[in-house]
């Protein structure tokens, strides 16, 4: 299988149907990265558009696009690896408070369509990630009935 992906303006070819081409080319070094670690699994690099220093992405080397579509083994290995790269990069900054991000989908924000997680040092107010949380009471009633019905798919 042959593809083209753009990575921030870099358009690249290439060959593989077995991992993400994304992943394949920065794993090559087709696309240039600053890799912090490297398994048969998963690869993590540092974000050449930081929301902070140190700001990492790291996703599994399986293709897929969203985390439903994802294989077991291979998300919840590639996050066992990137867990201990969140604590390594908090401190290797001396900066504890951190956010680690996934986004799944268009509305949610999610630009490459490949599964990744992004660790995001929060040093302080001003850098890293900015977060509102516009919660609102809920219901006691339709909490329950929500509940039930989410309980039901699993």
């Amino acid at each position: 299988m042959c593809n083209y992906v753009d990575y921030q303006g870099i358009i690249v070819k290439v060959e593989s149907d077995l991992i993400s081409p994304l992943n394949f080319s920065l794993r090559k070094g087709t696309i240039p990265s600053f890799k912090v670690l490297e398994t048969e699994l998963s690869y993590a690099f540092l974000d050449v558009n930081p929301l902070a220093k140190g700001h990492t992405v790291g996703g599994s080397t399986e293709r897929c696009a969203f985390i439903p579509d994802a294989l077991v083994n291979f998300a919840y290995e590639s996050l066992a690896d990137l867990l201990p790269v969140a604590k390594r990069v908090a401190k290797a900054l001396d900066a504890p408070n951190y956010n680690i991000l996934q986004n799944n989908g268009k509305l949610a924000h999610q630009v490459v369509e490949h599964v990744h997680f992004h660790i995001i040092p929060k040093p302080n107010e001003e850098e890293g990630l900015g977060v509102g949380w516009p919660g609102k009471t809920a219901d006691k009633e339709e909490l329950k009935a929500l509940a039930e019905q989410i309980s039901a798919k699993i």
